[in-house]
């Protein structure tokens, strides 16, 4: 049997190198990550734009697209921008198109369409056979220059094209259309603003160049969108989202009131937020309507036709119509809240967020760059001309003899070049004029277009040597485009106003979203909650589950806020209208708050706004806080009183008087003045009673003048007058002496 011998290594081919898997795929993870937050996701910082936009618009100046001319089917616009520049899909591309010509996406859009492109109600754009687009006048600032070595260019997909990096944009067009993008791991978020208004910010940032955004915001005051409305954000909140280049503003639907007859009247809504799909947000009104989320509105209807139209029809004409409105605002995406996060690429190549004076910063200096290309491409022109007319001057003097030279010499080029020192340029473009050109040459037309070019070169040379004068051009560049799409054109005037947040509290829709009734709030010692209709004064009735019993039982309304103190000082909020009925034995109160292990309810009782309680441990430590401060906003609870591993939460007296009683277990009674007790929003407190052992047992608030009271075993009130608590009254922290006589044996007040 023949020897098997392997084949030598092919030296000329490709060699196979192992790698580890986490290092290949790492690779390939971050040159994927790149290529979307590069070629996709991101804007330019310098033009605004993505690669599908720019190439869109590329491929329509090609297609000589421009604004007057005629327009052209989408599907021709679709397929020589995916053949030549974008190789992603043509519906990816119609759609990046759509979004550029509808006046209810872009701030100022770049196409101008005929058909149908969709509408604001969601409905979309009909397929690219049968709509037709052209660029619009802000396409071609945009495109301004494009053919004057304004910008570089690279290479297509497929080596075979040229396509621009970046275009000139003579508009700040990150700022004015915005961007929204979603990259690997990253996203932008740009709103549109007023152009006008970007323009006299980069005007103030051309004269002082250290200017921030807070000096910007003077101009800028905040976005501006397509679809108007009202940004309700506060100017500090706007002014840190511009500063941080993160953040986001409040947009509502802009509202107005109709009057009707006998005092009738609708909330009619004429233009909606940024975004917002008005067939989905009808189609989510409904339903909050059907479910009978909306008490204060008896009727809607869109009476949209061009223009949006929402009219909404109160219950009852005494409703307040900003109360309606807001409950609406709560339930439907007739507020929004519009993210900001300026995700850009800086010099088309880096990621960073910036802020608004930085993004102003990004264009002006791109422009100066396009200034400067544009200018020296035009100084080559001039200088190429300059060339030739000063061939030309000597032609026409010398012309009889130019004439022989052609007709007679076998290299006429060669003697005219020996004949009148003229260069090969100039000896060329005599060749190719036409004798009967020549003979209609006039010197001093020529003379007047060689001293005119030569004036010209002497200023665009003294341009490109000038820093101040190169910014000066800029800014006269932009105040003519200020005054082009000012605050007084049609499409310049800002849509969206800005206004102060509604001063309605959350408290008083809440009440208003709820039927107000009494009902009577009912707590087991094992922590089963349960809500009975109406004020029930008899619980005797009431049955429990197993050997529970009950705890305590608060009288209130379906409105109220309930809150849950627990022993370990924790506060719990707890809504009266979506406690559980009193059929049945309730739920625990677990299931609503997060209550520790280990911890207990301690009592429960009604938010009262503005007033405040006398929490008091069991070692007698305590303070008054505003039960304002007890509200939580989670499950997880807030925490009040901070109590040792031995001590609870005993006590949360109401605070209604001048004075403080307090008992401790011992039997001890102590009165002192109430001011001596500190308000604080939560911590340990202070000593309010001295004991050797045991701890507080009950205390109370009251005003000295109408005396001490209590309940007698047999429900009778007892008072013992100023004068007769001298022997009583004391400092905080003392330990107090014997109750007078009648006092209840269970060391109680009530």
């Amino acid at each position: 049997m023949a020897k098997h011998v392997p084949p030598p290594p092919d030296s000329s081919g490709p060699s196979v190198q192992p790698t580890p898997l986490r290092e290949a795929l790492e690779e390939r993870y971050l040159a994927y990550a790149l290529s979307t937050i590069m070629g996709r996701a991101l804007p330019d910082a310098r033009d605004g734009l993505k690669p599908v936009h720019r190439r869109i618009l590329y491929g329509m100046q090609i297609l000589k697209l421009d604004p007057g001319t005629a327009f052209k089917k989408s599907a021709k616009i679709v397929g020589d921008v995916m053949g030549s520049f974008h190789p992603h899909g043509d519906q990816a591309i119609y759609d990046a198109l759509v979004r550029l010509a509808q006046d209810f996406s872009s701030r100022y859009p770049l196409v101008e369409g005929q058909g149908n492109f969709g509408n604001i109600d969601g409905d979309s754009a009909a397929a690219y056979r049968y709509t037709e687009a052209r660029m619009t006048e802000f396409a071609r600032l945009l495109l301004e220059g494009i053919d004057e070595d304004a910008i570089d260019f690279r290479e297509n997909y497929s080596g075979d094209a040229k396509e621009p990096v970046v275009l000139p944009a003579a508009i700040p067009n990150l700022l004015a259309n915005g961007s929204q993008g979603i990259a690997v791991g990253m996203a932008t978020s740009i709103p549109p603003h007023n152009l006008a208004e970007l323009c006299e910010a980069a005007l103030h940032l051309i004269a002082r160049p250290k200017a921030t955004t807070d000096d910007l915001l003077q101009f800028v005051p905040g976005p501006d969108f397509p679809t108007g409305g009202v940004l309700i954000e506060t100017r500090e909140n706007i002014a840190e989202a511009y500063r941080a280049g993160r953040g986001g503003f409040r947009l509502r639907a802009r509202w107005s009131v109709e009057e009707g007859a006998r005092g009738q009247w609708v909330a009619v809504v004429t233009e909606i937020p940024y975004g917002v799909q008005k067939s989905r947000l009808m189609e989510k009104l409904a339903e909050q309507f059907n479910e009978k989320k909306l008490p204060l509105v008896a009727d809607m209807r869109d009476e949209s036709a061009e223009d949006v139209r929402v009219v909404f029809e109160p219950r009852s004409k005494n409703v307040d119509a900003a109360t309606m409105m807001e409950t609406l605002f709560r339930a439907s995406e007739l507020e929004v809240r519009v993210p900001l996060n300026m995700n850009v690429l800086v010099d088309g190549v880096v990621p960073k967020v910036v802020d608004l004076a930085d993004a102003l910063r990004q264009w002006l200096d791109h422009r100066r760059v396009v200034l400067q290309r544009r200018s020296r491409h035009r100084l080559t022109q001039i200088e190429h001309r300059l060339e030739v007319l000063s061939g030309m001057i000597v032609a026409y003097l010398n012309l009889d003899e130019v004439i022989r030279i052609i007709r007679e010499e076998d290299e006429p080029e060669e003697a005219l070049k020996a004949a009148f020192k003229l260069t090969d340029v100039q000896a060329n473009y005599i060749l190719d004029t036409r004798l009967r050109s020549l003979r209609k040459l006039e010197e001093m037309e020529l003379r007047r277009e060689h001293e005119e070019l030569k004036k010209e070169k002497a200023d665009i040379e003294s341009l490109l040597a000038s820093d101040a004068k190169q910014w000066k051009q800029i800014a006269w560049e932009i105040g003519d485009l200020k005054k082009r799409f000012g605050p007084k054109t049609k499409i310049g005037a800002r849509r969206t106003t800005l206004a102060d947040a509604p001063t309605i509290s959350t408290t008083d829709l809440d009440d208003m979203l709820v039927e107000r009734e009494p009902v009577t709030v009912v707590l087991s010692e094992k922590g089963w909650i349960r809500a009975l209709k109406g004020h029930v004064a008899d619980l005797s009735p009431l049955s429990f589950k197993g050997d529970d019993r009950l705890k305590a039982s608060i009288q209130t309304e379906t409105t109220a806020k309930i809150l849950v103190l627990a022993t370990n000082g924790k506060a719990f909020t707890l809504e009266a209208a979506k406690l559980p009925g009193g059929r049945g034995f309730g739920e625990p109160v677990r299931l609503m708050a997060e209550i520790d292990e280990g911890a207990d309810v301690a009592l429960i009782f009604a938010y009262k706004a503005g007033a405040k309680r006398l929490v008091v441990s069991t070692q007698g430590r305590g303070f008054i806080v505003a039960e304002d401060e007890m509200i939580a906003g989670t499950r997880k609870g807030r925490a009040i009183l901070n109590v040792d591993a031995d001590a609870e939460l005993k006590l949360a007296a109401p605070v209604e008087g001048d004075h403080v009683a307090i008992v401790g277990e011992n039997r001890k009674l102590l009165v002192y003045p109430l001011n001596q007790t500190p308000e604080m929003p939560r911590g340990k407190g202070v000593r309010l009673q001295r004991y050797i052992d045991g701890g507080v047992s009950d205390a109370k608030t009251f005003t000295l003048k109408e005396g001490l009271t209590w309940l007698d075993p047999a429900g009778r009130t007892f008072t013992v007058h100023h004068a007769d608590l001298r022997d009583w009254i004391g400092n905080r922290a003392d330990a107090g002496r014997l109750p007078p006589k009648g006092f209840p044996k269970s060391n109680r007040f009530a």
